[in-house]
Parts: structure tokens; C-alpha cells; sequence
């Protein structure tokens, strides 16, 4: 029989299927269906950045004080909805949650600004959490802020929130940098004890009838596997961290990639949300099935084992995979 552990973030998993942020940890019941389920671990919805300064100014005096002195976003603040306003119902539900599973529990906390705000991950460590987070979501709009500048912010943030917590954390990322690399990199050496790759930024739509901008949210597709599955494939080796990947897993077929390219733990929402905690007794069903197909023993064993290190041809997960891409397609009119 296969052994489908793993660890992540210094935490002995049984094995790589954890739940991502998202309404999923809304409820109790629903966090304990999928432990029940088989899942691994379950990172909790996010605090947001300006839930938490919401509890400490009024939010008129904010949005005039602060907007033309922090890089955060803080002339839009969204209709916050299901998620409250303040950070203690946030920590009330986190601890009921650690009190009611026996699997790992992943606080979450969304921002990208330095200040106050950021003390609140040592309520979340206080509260049980057994790792944090940090999920990294900002709209780099203003012209007059360079990349430079804003990874500078990133990389203090982590700093910052590092000297604050003993447990670990993750830094959740976007796809979107220049030098994607080099921002990892940075990253870890900042304190982070690993990256999730990467964060889906939900774009707005346009109502033609109403002309509004309305929120749109759509769950992701196994094909939006492939771009945290590149970069982690060419990451892994080169960056000493452990890499969760997020955003398109919903099939065995899509886990199993996930862990060659070099993942540690697969995370996974919209499928849940689609199907069900059902699904995941499904998928490692089949996760088993196929390692004693393969002779694999071991998750380990097939971790990074097709990463751009262990690969004999590493340029095809590089530039040279465009053309050979383009050439695949035949056309026939």
C-alpha cells in the first residue's frame, strides 16, 4: 500500500490534499465532513487587512487619512458581506474550529501594507492556528508605484509578520511579477517557510443593461493547473522552501502532477465546492490506486521528479516549451 504522507510547513500530513481558503471553513460541520472526508489540513477563510482597521478607526476617516500615504488599495474597500468587520469573530470561529478537528489548521490573513494591523497574526497564532498564510492580493493601479517599491513592501511584510509568530508561514502569491524568481527568493529570505503558487485575483464584469461594474466570481478549471505547475517545476531545487500549490486542482490526475513538479501539499476549493467533501475520499481512492499501478511507494519518491531539475530536457519548461507549443497545433482549413 502506498504511503501518501507528506509534510508541509514543518506538519506531518497524512497525506497532500488540503483544503484552500475559501467559504468552505464558514461553517464547523463543514470543516469536520472534510476531515471526515480525508483531507489533511484546512487553511480558514482571510482576515482582511481592513476588516482589521475598521475595528480602530471609522472607515471615513480612513479611506480620507490613509489613502494618499499606504500603497494598499484603500480607495475602494469591498461590501465585506459574510465576512464581518473586526477580527474577533474571525478568532472565535478559528478557535472552534481547532477545538472541533484533530488536522492541522491554516490561518488565513489578506493585506499587503505594513502597520498595526499586522499585530493581529499573533492573535491568530494565540488563537491555535497551526501555521499562517499571508495572502499577498493587490492591484498595482497607481503608475506612480514601480515594482521595485511594491516588492520592497512585500518582502518587510513578511519580515514584519515573521517577528511576531513562532509558528510557520506561508506566503500565498499572484502570478503576476517580473521576476518571479527573484521575488521568491526574497521571500524566503525574508522568513517565509513556504510559498503558495498562486492566488486567482477575481476579475470584475460589466453589466451592458445596468452599466455597473459587478463582482463575477467563477470556480477554477484543471487548465488553470499550468501555470503554478511551470513555475514550480522550474522553482523547485533553486529555492530551498516548501511550494503548496493552488488553483486548478480537481482531478487524481492534477494531484499527481502537483507533487512531481515539486509541491509538498495540492490545496483545493473549487472542486469541494463543486462536488463536495465526497470528493475527496474519491481522489485518494484513485491517488493510491495509481502509485500501486506505477510502483510508486511513496509521495516522496515522485516529488519534484519531474521538475525542471530532475527533467532531462529543463528547456521545455522554459522559452523553448512556446515553440514546441505552437508546433503541436496543425490547422487544417
Amino acid at each position: 500500500m502506498a504511503d501518501l504522507s507528506t509534510t508541509y510547513l514543518g506538519m506531518k500530513l497524512k497525506n497532500p490534499l488540503v483544503a484552500s481558503a475559501s467559504p468552505l471553513s464558514e461553517h464547523v460541520e463543514t470543516v469536520l465532513k472534510l476531515e471526515e472526508a480525508g483531507i489533511a489540513a484546512i487553511v480558514t477563510y482571510s482576515l482582511f487587512e481592513e476588516q482589521i482597521i475598521h475595528e480602530s478607526l471609522e472607515l471615513d476617516h480612513y479611506l480620507e487619512y490613509g489613502k494618499d500615504s499606504s500603497p494598499e488599495a484603500v480607495t475602494y474597500l469591498p461590501d465585506f458581506g459574510r465576512y464581518s468587520l473586526g477580527s474577533e469573530p474571525y478568532l472565535k470561529h478559528l478557535r472552534r474550529i481547532k477545538q472541533a478537528v484533530k488536522i492541522p489548521v491554516i490561518g488565513s490573513l489578506n493585506g499587503v501594507s505594513t502597520g498595526s494591523w499586522i499585530d493581529c497574526a499573533r492573535e491568530i497564532e494565540d488563537a491555535g492556528a497551526d501555521a499562517l498564510e499571508l495572502n499577498i492580493y493587490y492591484l498595482p493601479f497607481d503608475p506612480d508605484l514601480n515594482s521595485a517599491t511594491l516588492e520592497d513592501t512585500y518582502v518587510q511584510l513578511v519580515r514584519n509578520i515573521k517577528a511576531r509568530i513562532k509558528i510557520p508561514l506561508a506566503v500565498k502569491l499572484g502570478p503576476y511579477f517580473t521576476g518571479m524568481a527573484s521575488v521568491c527568493r526574497r521571500l524566503v529570505a525574508a522568513g517565509a517557510d513556504g510559498l503558495v503558487l498562486f492566488n486567482r485575483f477575481y476579475q470584475p464584469d460589466f453589466d451592458l443593461e445596468n452599466l455597473e461594474i459587478v463582482p463575477n466570481l467563477t470556480l477554477s478549471t484543471s487548465q488553470e493547473l499550468r501555470i503554478p505547475l511551470r513555475w514550480i517545476a522550474l522553482l523547485y531545487g533553486q529555492i530551498k522552501t516548501d511550494f503548496a500549490l493552488t488553483s486548478g486542482v480537481h482531478t487524481t490526475e492534477d494531484v499527481l502532477k502537483t507533487m512531481m513538479a515539486g509541491a509538498k501539499v495540492a490545496m483545493m476549493a473549487s472542486a469541494l465546492l463543486q462536488h463536495g467533501p465526497g470528493r475527496i475520499a474519491e481522489i485518494l481512492t484513485e491517488l493510491e490506486r495509481w502509485m500501486d499501478d506505477h510502483d510508486y511507494a511513496s509521495i516522496q519518491q515522485m516529488q519534484g521528479s519531474m521538475s525542471a531539475q530532475a527533467t532531462r530536457e529543463p528547456r521545455t519548461l522554459r522559452r523553448a516549451n512556446y515553440i514546441k507549443t505552437l508546433n503541436s497545433f496543425k490547422y487544417l482549413p
